[in-house]
């Protein structure tokens, strides 16, 4: 008896999972075509991504080995195609190049170049605070007070590792003003940082004790 109904039991289970995907065959068999279609979209995006990171590496390898003074305009366009592909790696690459050879003197496009990488550009938050500091030290002979300041508030409102760096900045360019005061509070500022580079902090208390301990 008991194995009887053990048999109906299992009959009835299995009919019942048999109903069930034959109501629901078309509704099954959509989740099934959404789920290919999605492993397939986002399999096709990596390797569009790779492909991508590929195609935008060789042109920067290409560009920067083909680069002489008698190529430096065209150099410079190339490059400055790469900073507008927005690439985490060879935008910021690009533009370095660009200010390390000297390939555009316009400070006005170079600064439009650094807000693409520092607004527009998917980068790590460590790596797009040093563009924020390299923006700052590129600028900070031709800038007045509040417009360093201005670049260098993210860095020095924050625990970024590039603190201490741009503390530094800010005090040279009073030193260099002659505003020993105010350079005096930056320096003491790097000085009591827990997290200042070690070099920067030693340079700081060589200041602080040399030219400004008056």
């Amino acid at each position: 008896m008991d194995e009887d109904l053990s048999i109906i039991n299992a009959n009835t289970r299995n009919e019942k999972i048999k109903n069930f995907f034959i109501n629901n065959k078309n509704k099954l068999i959509s989740v099934v075509v959404i789920l290919v279609i999605v492993v397939i979209s986002v399999y096709s995006f990596d390797k569009y991504k790779i492909n991508k990171k590929k195609e935008i590496s060789e042109a920067f390898n290409s560009i920067t080995l083909e680069h002489s003074e008698s190529v430096k305009d065209k150099t410079a366009n190339s490059l400055m195609e790469i900073v507008n592909k927005k690439d985490p790696t060879y935008s910021p690459l690009s533009l370095y190049f660009i200010i390390d050879n000297n390939l555009v003197t316009e400070k006005e496009t170079i600064n439009s170049l650094f807000n693409i990488l520092i607004e527009k550009t998917a980068l790590d938050n460590e790596i797009k605070n040093l563009v924020v500091y390299k923006k700052a030290l590129y600028n900070s002979d031709s800038v007045q007070e509040s417009e360093l300041l201005n670049i260098l508030n993210p860095l020095i409102n924050s625990k970024s590792v590039w603190k201490s760096h741009a503390l530094y900045l800010m005090a040279e360019y009073f030193y260099s003003k002659n505003q020993k005061q105010k350079a005096k509070e930056f320096f003491n500022q790097i000085v009591t940082l827990e997290n200042a580079n070690i070099d920067i902090r030693l340079q700081a208390e060589k200041r602080l004790n040399r030219d400004l301990s008056e």
